[in-house]
């Protein structure tokens, strides 16, 4: 199942849940099946032949849509692993521990697992077994502002080399109220998680920014959106990473059918990105050159997206 440059991606499908790894030619096989619920965000650990994966958990929390008003999600998702083959499936952070994780970042040399938890309004981590569950940031109070969407965290990426943690922010569905945020990775000395005077607001005004990876060779921070088509919503965009913030933003493909997940190949120069229609785009990042990449029709919607080097 590999790519023309020797990886493979590895997507999750939400309905009926499952890992599912993808081939250029649209050919494709699952490798972890009868997943539950809802999986979201998904890390691929090559040398180990380890997936991780979150999964946002049950109730009114549902992929294609923001809870209906008034209503308290249960807050019940998990971090899970297996092997690639299925094999050694298990729960790391348990229900009630993780909230509703959604993107995942796996940082294998310091041993950490990152996500952001969107109804609980966190930036959280923990170790790759799952023990010390810590929360970084927290945007607000559950339950009781669990419904302004504006405080919802959903993407997340580490800048290591900068020592800093991005996430976004995503907003109420087309109301253009979503913003991109960045602190550093350790919460500072004697300050709370909500309470940190480290946190920049580098973009606002965006449609619905949901994924996001990082291009370290050009510093370039890559996101996905949602959001109203009208105004560069269902895109996929990128901004300079530079001391003061970020720069020069470009939307460089338009036309998602409601974009989620964002892998970056930064050796063959391209993303990746998944959408809820199901379909795999590919773009070449240097020439901004989008090809439609594979779409398997009988798939169902497609989450997170992870290229990995197996």
């Amino acid at each position: 199942m590999a790519t023309k440059n020797g990886g493979t991606l590895y997507v999750l499908q939400t309905r009926p849940p499952a890992i599912i790894a993808l081939s250029p030619d649209g050919s494709h096989e699952v490798v972890v099946a009868n997943l539950t619920r809802t999986p979201d965000g998904i890390k691929v650990d090559a040398e180990t032949s380890t997936v991780y994966w979150t999964n946002m958990g049950t109730g009114i929390h549902l992929i294609d849509s923001d809870p209906p008003p008034g209503a308290v999600p249960p807050n019940d998702g998990t971090i899970e692993s297996a092997k690639l083959d299925g094999s050694e499936h298990r729960v790391l952070v348990a229900s009630g521990l993780a909230g509703t994780p959604k993107e995942l970042v796996l940082d294998k040399e310091s041993d950490h697992l990152y996500w952001c938890d969107r109804e609980g309004m966190r930036v959280m981590r923990s170790r790759l077994d799952g023990s010390e569950v810590t929360v970084l940031v927290r945007t607000g109070n559950f339950p009781d502002d669990t419904n302004d969407a504006k405080r919802h965290c959903v993407g997340v990426v580490l800048d290591k080399a900068n020592g800093h943690i991005y996430w976004t922010q995503k907003g109420s569905p087309d109301a253009g109220e979503g913003r991109i945020f960045r602190a550093g990775i350790d919460l500072p000395a004697g300050e709370a998680p909500d309470g940190r005077s480290d946190i920049e607001c580098l973009l606002a005004d965006l449609p619905e920014p949901i994924d996001l990876d990082i291009d370290h060779r050009d510093h370039m921070l890559y996101w996905t959106d949602r959001g109203d088509d009208t105004h560069d919503g269902n895109t996929l965009n990128r901004a300079k990473i530079t001391p003061s913030g970020l720069a020069n933003h470009e939307v460089l493909a338009h036309d998602l059918q409601e974009g989620i997940g964002v892998s970056l190949d930064a050796q063959g120069r391209r993303a990746f990105v998944t959408d809820l229609g199901g379909n795999v785009r590919e773009l070449d990042i240097d020439t901004k050159e989008a090809s439609h990449f594979t779409t398997v029709a009988h798939l169902g919607p497609l989450t997170g997206i992870d290229y990995a080097e197996v």
